[in-house]
């Protein structure tokens, strides 16, 4: 990737911190302006594209699209802070990274580009994995928050209930996330175990099964 490109991607980086700086204040004037900073960014990433060839160019636009995504998502949660916003954010994070590495792979072959696939699968599942994890976590606080400050005038067996019910929505979210990913790494395994043949594969696929409980 050029210098052009890489300041351009790094002006949309910066446009998204700088929505961040904003989030108590922005005004949807200021929202507006920053969506038109962030798509000039992108346009111009483009243009620095242009001249290059092959998978090359392919991974530059990845990583222009990818860049412009995120910077939106970002700005947007800045602009109305949710926990919902936020999930979007990491979301478009998960999967911009995820389709630059996926281009990436396509400087590989044969297997090598098979395990590059599953691994970029499973860097993608994780990150969205653990982006649930976090709005289910938020919303939780949340809620126990709420459910708490009207049990002030009760008593303490209420607060401890609503307590109780957080803990319980947290572990399970963070039960999923790690589900999700324990998925993807033994695809990844089993994607690893195809370089091989004979024995050596079948003992490679048992140490798979083993090791993630199939």
């Amino acid at each position: 990737m050029n210098n052009t490109t890489i300041t351009v991607l790094a002006g949309a980086i910066a446009l998204s911190f700088g929505a961040y700086a904003l989030a108590e204040s922005m005004t949807t004037p200021q929202y507006k302006t920053t969506k038109k900073e962030i798509e000039a960014s992108y346009k111009a990433a483009k243009l620095a594209c242009d001249p290059m060839q092959a998978n090359a160019k392919d991974i530059c636009m990845a990583e222009a699209r990818g860049k412009e995504k995120v910077a939106l998502a970002d700005l947007g949660a800045a602009y109305k802070p949710s926990a919902n916003s936020r999930y979007v954010a990491r979301v478009a994070k998960a999967d911009a990274e995820y389709a630059v590495a996926k281009e990436r792979c396509d400087d590989l072959a044969g297997n090598a580009k098979d395990v590059c696939r599953k691994q970029a699968e499973a860097i993608h599942t994780a990150g969205k994995a653990d982006a649930r994890a976090q709005m289910k976590t938020a919303d939780a606080n949340a809620d126990a928050g709420e459910k708490t400050a009207k049990a002030k005038t009760q008593a303490s067996e209420t607060t401890a209930k609503a307590n109780e019910e957080a803990t319980k929505k947290i572990a399970q979210a963070h039960n999923d996330a790690a589900t999700d990913k324990r998925e993807a790494e033994f695809a990844l395994a089993k994607e690893k175990c195809d370089a091989t043949a004979g024995a050596v594969k079948e003992s490679c696929l048992a140490d798979a099964k083993a090791r993630y409980g199939k």
